[in-house]
């Protein structure tokens, strides 16, 4: 099974709300840090936007917080076709390198209020979708060790087969039988209820 394009894009934008909550907070002026809280008995006097670009802001933040929540739930619906055993397997760290940069990156001058910069970090992402989309890497996303979902490296047998795979799983992956699905170069495994 692979994953469609616009399935494996929401993935991968669900891996950047880090970045959507970065470049949010720095979209407040330092100014409005200084604010009291909002009293209720003197509600005009409340600000309700701190945002300089709040299109920008919120709507990356929903979009990002909507694509979270749609892998989550995708990931829960997989319909698992293969009965297999699990001979023995051993975590492997999640490949966030691929998510590390573009964060160290809004520390570097991309801000709402340059949009060339922008422009050229929306390029930037779309090349990195493009990169992880086609080496079958679009499920190493770190977002997903927030749900439960770990990466292994394990021996399997399916169908008799015996092979060394990797293996997106929800919580412990022990010994045993499951039932599975292969997306991409991967795995993804669920208990035998």
């Amino acid at each position: 099974m692979q994953f469609k394009l616009i399935a494996g894009f929401i993935i991968f934008l669900g891996s950047y709300l880090p970045l959507a909550l970065i470049l949010a907070v720095q979209d407040i002026p330092i100014a409005w840090w200084g604010n009291r809280f909002c009293d209720l008995s003197i509600i005009d006097d409340c600000i309700f936007n701190p945002f300089e670009h709040p299109y920008l802001s919120i709507i990356f933040i929903v979009v990002t917080v909507f694509s979270v929540v749609i892998s989550n739930v995708s990931l829960n619906k997989v319909d698992f076709p293969f009965h297999g055993e699990v001979k023995s397997s051993k975590p492997i760290p999640n490949d966030i390198i691929n998510y590390v940069f573009p964060y160290v990156v809004s520390f570097m001058g991309i801000s709402y209020n340059a949009p060339e910069k922008m422009l050229g970090f929306v390029v930037f992402l779309l090349w990195m979708f493009a990169i992880t989309y086609k080496s079958g890497q679009i499920v190493m996303n770190p977002l997903l060790l927030m749900f439960g979902w770990k990466l292994y490296e394990a021996k399997v047998q399916i169908n008799g087969q015996e092979r060394d795979v990797r293996v997106l799983k929800k919580g412990t992956l022990s010994p045993g039988h499951y039932k599975f699905q292969s997306i991409q170069d991967f795995y993804i495994l669920k208990d035998i209820s």
